[in-house]
């Protein structure tokens, strides 16, 4: 990671503004509506809901409560391809956003569940390959990495090894250039085995020059 990079500024300040708005009030506030996703077979909550039905749900709330900062924000095709971006933000960012759940629903280990953020092979879905898409891309808004994570409190499984595999991956394997971590917590979720989110982002600032 670059030495003295600035850390990933979501809403154009920090991750969460600091005046008790953005993306990380916003999953409080939808985890108090009791979301159960369109699948309707899981428990009340943000943890269980897909990466699409949370991402959704968190620009349709920051359309209403932040509409200055986040109007015309969605989902967008990389220019040149048939991939879909999760989030651009017209003229500032555009955001892949991953999950990551140790524990499913039912309160047991998930299987492969870091492999969302650690398969290390370009065109793959993983946190690595859409560092590789974006930093490839010809967007110009800067480009972030967003991770969601799950635990208990206290942790059984924390997710702290997997994000920094993740790190050491994008980094020392693949020559993605990162800025330095920026990471939040969101307490007190409804969920009994998704109880605080820990939010992670990164900058994607480029591609080291061996890589390239």
């Amino acid at each position: 990671m670059s030495a003295g990079v600035r850390q990933l500024t979501y809403s154009g300040d920090r991750l969460d503004n600091g005046s008790g708005r953005g993306y990380l009030a916003s999953l409080a506030r939808i985890d108090a509506t009791r979301p159960v996703g369109l699948a309707q077979r899981f428990r009340p909550g943000i943890g269980p809901l897909t990466e699409g039905e949370l991402t959704n749900a968190v620009l349709a709330d920051l359309s209403a409560t932040e509409a200055s900062l986040y109007h015309g924000c969605g989902a967008k095709g990389y220019p040149g391809s048939r991939a879909t971006c999760d989030v651009v933000i017209p003229g500032r960012w555009a955001i892949e956003i991953k999950l990551a759940r140790p524990f499913g629903d039912n309160g047991k280990p998930a299987e492969r569940w870091s492999e969302n953020l650690l398969y290390p092979y370009p065109g793959n879905t993983s946190a690595i390959g859409d560092c590789l898409k974006l930093v490839r891309s010809a967007f110009t808004e800067r480009k972030a990495v967003v991770v969601v994570g799950y635990e208990h409190s206290p942790p059984q499984i924390s997710l702290e090894p997997a994000v920094r595999g993740f790190e050491l991956l994008a980094t020392e394997v693949r020559g993605v250039d990162l800025s330095s971590r920026a990471e939040r917590l969101v307490r007190g979720l409804i969920h009994p085995h998704h109880q605080p989110a820990r939010v992670y982002g990164w900058e994607v600032l480029g591609l080291r020059a061996s890589a390239a």
